[in-house]
């Protein structure tokens, strides 16, 4: 039987006839973009992250858009990222007119390294862009003072910088509701989080073309708003995430149980991350993905092409070998099957197949130097 990488479906079956009800209540209402179920959303994720202020919106990449506007921040500025995440990080950082700024990252977190971040500030540096990348939450108190955070928080619903929410540490903070994130929606969706009442304030108005009564337009906005059907159903998934985020850490402990680190590099453990993806790393990265594929076990080599080499940003002139741990982990890293309630049976067919690829290049090995 095969094993997805990440199973959406098994997660919410048990709320299924909830969602059901919740979005024929919304069908019936008639009230579709930015009514009661938005506003309540908005509330209850404020409350749980621990923020003055969150904004529903289109999607992930809208809600980086909207607080880089609403920041200011534009032509001459530069904004400090990594180049191991996915493209839509930087994505609203290039249509802003701004410079994105690539460091390296941690060899053992795969996020931003602080040391080169503080290597790279200039008088141009308007703020730092930070990913939680895979669940796990960024060194942000390491992160050089006196430049504003944004918290990339897509991959991170739920995870704790010490004793506070990923998302309410920076200025501001951006999440996707993208079906296989921790905290997913049925579609589309975005949120900003803050404790800035100005930027909240602005975020609310972009969001509805620079306007709040559709009469008077204050700003050049944008069209990007979360709607009722899926903030809806998110407010049914919202009280289940800390269990759904224990069941996945209790999985990555089973991986690690059934002796998964004595074939791969695994993840360190951190009490504050919430597994989005499971990623090892290994030097047989095309081989285990090859036997894995071959098994019907879901599996994904993430970011192989890191941001600093992808073709769209050849201008700013990164070169290969110019940021040695982002394009280590690009060739090394495989997430395998990981979501809230998969079982141990299916972590040990992986962990089988995991080894068995890998016993083969043994053997490989033994007979071309026999």
């Amino acid at each position: 039987m095969a094993i997805p990488l990440v199973d959406v479906r098994a997660q919410f079956a048990p709320l299924r006839g909830r969602v059901l009800e919740a979005f024929a209540d919304v069908v019936d209402s008639g009230r579709f973009i930015l009514g009661p179920n938005v506003d309540a959303f908005e509330r209850e994720t404020a409350a749980f992250l621990g923020t003055q202020d969150a904004i529903g919106v289109g999607n992930g990449t809208d809600a980086i858009s909207l607080v880089l506007d609403a920041l200011g921040i534009g032509p001459g500025d530069e904004v400090i990222c990594p180049a191991f995440t996915f493209y839509a990080t930087v994505e609203p950082v290039v249509h802003a007119g701004a410079t994105p700024v690539f460091c390296d990252i941690h060899p053992e977190t795969l996020n931003l390294d602080p040391e080169d971040v503080a290597a790279k500030v200039t008088r141009r540096t308007k703020a730092i862009l930070a990913v939680h990348l895979f669940g796990r939450p960024a060194e942000l108190d390491a992160l050089p003072p006196g430049i504003p955070i944004v918290e990339d928080a897509a991959q991170a619903f739920g995870a704790r910088v010490g004793e506070r929410r990923a998302g309410s540490v920076g200025v501001a903070a951006t999440f996707s509701f993208f079906p296989t994130k921790n905290l997913f929606a049925l579609g589309d969706g975005g949120l900003v989080a803050t404790s800035s009442d100005e930027l909240a304030e602005r975020v609310r108005m972009l969001r509805f073309h620079g306007s709040h009564d559709k009469q008077t337009f204050e700003l050049v906005g944008w069209n990007s708003r979360l709607d009722e059907l899926q903030a809806a159903a998110l407010r049914l998934f919202l009280p289940e995430l800390d269990g759904w985020n224990a069941a996945r850490r209790e999985a990555a402990a089973r991986y690690e149980a059934l002796g998964l680190g004595g074939l791969v590099r695994l993840p360190p453990e951190e009490p504050g991350h919430v597994f989005h993806m499971y990623v090892v790393r290994t030097e047989a990265q095309e081989r285990v993905l090859a036997a894995l594929r071959e098994a019907g076990i879901g599996s994904a080599a993430y970011y192989t092409r890191p941001l600093h080499l992808q073709p769209a940003l050849a201008s700013l002139g990164y070169e290969p070998g110019s940021l040695p741990e982002t394009e280590r982990a690009a060739a090394e890293n495989v997430a395998l099957p990981m979501w809230a309630g998969i079982s141990a049976d299916e972590q040990e067919q992986v962990v089988a197949c995991v080894r068995a690829a890998l016993a083969r290049r043994g053997a490989a090995a033994g007979a071309r130097t026999g």
